[in-house]
């Protein structure tokens, strides 16, 4: 569980890393006037195309978070079972705070989340690649020659973050994340045996830090396409 965490923690910092280009490329498109802003373009073309990441990444990513996602069930049965009367606690919000108490809750709330996120732009983009052959941008009919387009990926996310309500949605599932992220991350390193002696101050900071810029600035990329782009 904590080592599949981790590794779910590098890709969320990777795929913040890109998506956050997209806002270099909005800011200098429509704030600075650019003729021409391809960042994000580029880096999603390299990620989509590359046979490293698709064939080899993406298939280790994907079993990474379903590793994560049996093991969150498998724990909190073990849990339950071990003692079932649970415990009794004269204040809980001293013992444990809301997201540690919540795992389940918050990581539920993450994967609908997901499950949105796939419709919006993995799975057309798989069907596209290895289905039909064809892509499109926004509600254009898909054709091959926009699969072949390597600018097509800025176009099709300020399409998706034109909604109000998958806006506010991707919103209060980051703000869940981060939560999620602060427990999950302390626990982690607590489970390696990192998080002991003058290190646990440590990567207390460094949990809260994670869990509020990450989701933070998930979120500013979706304000930014919403309100600028």
């Amino acid at each position: 569980m904590a080592f599949s965490g981790l590794f779910l923690i590098l890709f969320l910092t990777q795929h913040m890393t890109i998506n956050l280009l997209s806002v270099v490329d909005s800011l200098r498109l429509n704030i600075f006037g650019a003729e021409e802003s391809n960042l994000f373009n580029q880096a999603a073309y390299f990620m989509g195309n590359n046979p490293v990441v698709q064939f080899a990444l993406q298939p280790v990513l994907i079993a990474g978070f379903m590793l994560h996602m049996l093991m969150a069930f498998v724990l909190q049965a073990k849990n339950a079972a071990a003692r079932p009367d649970g415990y009794q606690y004269g204040n809980k919000a001293r013992a444990y705070n809301w997201a540690s108490m919540n795992m389940l809750i918050t990581g539920g709330v993450v994967i609908g989340f997901l499950g949105l996120h796939f419709y919006d732009f993995w799975i057309p983009e798989i069907t596209a690649k290895y289905v039909t052959g064809k892509a499109h941008i926004g509600d254009s009919p898909a054709t091959e020659a926009i699969l072949a387009d390597v600018n097509r990926f800025y176009p099709e996310l300020v399409h998706r973050m034109k909604y109000p309500w998958r806006v506010a949605i991707y919103c209060v599932s980051f703000v869940l994340l981060g939560l999620h992220l602060n427990h999950g991350f302390q626990s982690s390193f607590q489970t390696t045996g990192v998080s002991q002696g003058k290190y646990v101050a440590g990567i207390k900071k460094a949990s809260i830090a994670f869990a509020v810029i990450v989701p933070l600035m998930f979120i500013v990329v979706a304000l930014v396409h919403f309100f600028i782009s």
